[in-house]
């Protein structure tokens, strides 16, 4: 079985993130979409509730699920025994990262490579930061996400404190 691994914060998942998932999907038996959770970092939905939010806009996929992991990617790349990562690249900015990750990774464990997908021309410029900020502010982000995940969003900011 050819299996990837798509991880990431998906703090929330973006119409970008839901494109390289299905691109992904065409090209390997399976896909994970691996949530990464890091108890130093704040994130606005728990790793269960981005879990729980993916797990809702995939099932249209049947080749892909949904698992939360933390520590080192290719320890769970391995875990799972999956073929490849796969990482996103929006714009030559997230191209100097992703390729030292992908080299890290690849000095790690030789065995796992990592396959870079660009997403559809109109969600190029899409990232949770900015589709977080819109929604924190009172915008209208349903074009950005799932109507589930704008929803989810809108019950983050209207409630006290938020």
């Amino acid at each position: 079985m050819r299996r990837a691994i798509y991880p990431g914060s998906f703090d929330p998942v973006t119409n970008g993130h839901l494109d390289v998932i299905e691109r992904a999907a065409r090209l390997f038996d399976e896909i994970i979409v691996a949530v990464a959770f890091n108890e130093a970092k704040t994130a606005l939905f728990t790793a269960a509730e981005r879990v729980a939010m993916i797990e809702d806009v995939v099932r249209v996929f049947p080749n892909v699920r949904v698992a939360k992991f933390s520590g080192l990617l290719v320890n769970f790349v391995q875990e799972q025994q999956a073929l490849a990562v796969i990482r996103g690249l929006r714009a030559i900015s997230d191209f100097e990262f992703e390729f030292q990750m992908a080299l890290m990774n690849r000095k790690l464990a030789p065995q796992v490579e990592t396959i870079f997908l660009t997403p559809k021309e109109e969600t190029t410029y899409l990232s949770s930061r900015i589709v977080k900020e819109i929604a924190r502010l009172g915008g209208d982000v349903r074009a950005f996400v799932p109507d589930s995940i704008a929803s989810a969003l809108r019950g983050k900011y209207t409630q006290p404190g938020a």
